[in-house]
């Protein structure tokens, strides 16, 4: 039987060999939770039969990675938005705080750098900006994997640190603020006019590593839309004219979320509501002391071990986003006070 002709479209081959993929990596991800099922039923008989105990241990450790398995197969079926599939663009800006917030940023970057890299997905910068002593004022990164913005929009919001900050000699604690935004990489063209007299388009010398051409060349773009306030950047292509291709995909995308949001009047279902970054907007709490906890104030999931959660383990955070999303997002009780 032959494929059909629009298969030879190389684009469309490329996504239906994603598609293909993985939904072989699917079944063989349900058979071997079928396997390990029936590996810790057949101990739990064993043990039962000669009454041994000293198999208690290696069910417990067995059963533990089933359910993780178990988590990341349920995880995936909540992924029914229309752009879940796709990469994700996450752009961190450091809010209230001065340095202790830049300083705030660069450890989330770091966390979801390590959840990516966990997740076995790329992650490339667009645009960045130091702080101006430590850390960074705001960047643009994105993440590359199969579902990575389905995961990711679990992110969106303002996440709030509270420790005893290493930038203040008399070691009071200090209450930091970083917004996270969150979009998904459309790759297909968008159906949105961008009007010339709508946007400025500004070009400047990229920052940080990157060589001779990095220092000597404007090649960073950045583009500015007036009638939303909508400002976009990049700065990791080759070219000032690739830059500006990225940038204005961004810009197009962020454009027909916004009118997605505004048609179906679902504005916390893709981008979310803007919110300042500040007291009283935060949806993640991350405390260091006097005691440690990390808690979401939307679906109160919380956890004891901040170091874990800061080198990447925020799956559970995601996974309860995700559940509280397919619910109907209910109103939380918690007063977002940890």
């Amino acid at each position: 039987m032959e494929a059909p002709e629009f298969w030879n479209d190389p684009a469309v081959s490329q996504n239906k060999m994603k598609e293909l993929k993985s939904l072989k990596d699917d079944c063989a991800t349900y058979d071997s939770l079928e396997g390990q099922y029936e590996d810790i039923a057949t101990l739990i008989e064993m043990g039962y039969e000669e009454n041994d105990a000293s198999l208690i241990p290696e069910i417990e450790e067995m059963l533990q990675e089933f359910e993780q398995t178990y988590d990341s197969i349920r995880m995936k079926t909540l992924l029914s938005g229309e752009y879940d599939k796709d990469n994700a663009i996450v752009s961190l800006h450091a809010g209230a705080g001065g340095t202790e917030s830049c300083d705030w940023a660069a450890m989330l970057y770091r966390m979801y750098a390590r959840w990516a890299d966990k997740k076995g997905f790329s992650l490339e910068v667009l645009d960045s900006l130091d702080g101006d002593e430590a850390g960074i004022k705001s960047i643009t990164f994105q993440v590359n994997g199969e579902n990575a913005y389905g995961y990711l929009k679990s992110e969106k919001g303002v996440h709030r640190l509270v420790r005893i900050s290493p930038f203040n000699a008399a070691g009071k604690r200090q209450t930091s603020f970083v917004s996270c935004d969150v979009m998904p990489d459309i790759e297909e063209d968008v159906d949105i006019e961008v009007k010339d007299e709508d946007i400025r388009i500004d070009t400047y010398r990229s920052s940080g590593a990157g060589g001779q051409h990095i220092n000597k060349t404007s090649s960073a773009i950045r583009i500015t839309h007036f009638p939303t306030g909508i400002v976009v950047q990049c700065q990791n292509e080759r070219s000032q004219h690739m830059n500006k291709d990225k940038a204005m995909q961004m810009l197009k995308a962020k454009l027909y979320l916004l009118k997605q949001e505004e048609n179906a009047q679902k504005a916390a279902g893709i981008r979310g509501e803007v919110t300042e970054i500040g007291w009283g907007n935060q949806i993640r709490s991350y405390v260091m002391q006097p005691y440690t906890m990390v808690k979401d104030h939307r679906t109160t999931v919380e956890s004891g071990n901040v170091d874990a959660v800061m080198d990447g383990s925020i799956d559970p955070f995601i996974n309860g986003y995700l559940k509280w999303l397919s619910l109907g997002c209910p109103k939380s009780m918690d007063s977002g006070e940890v």
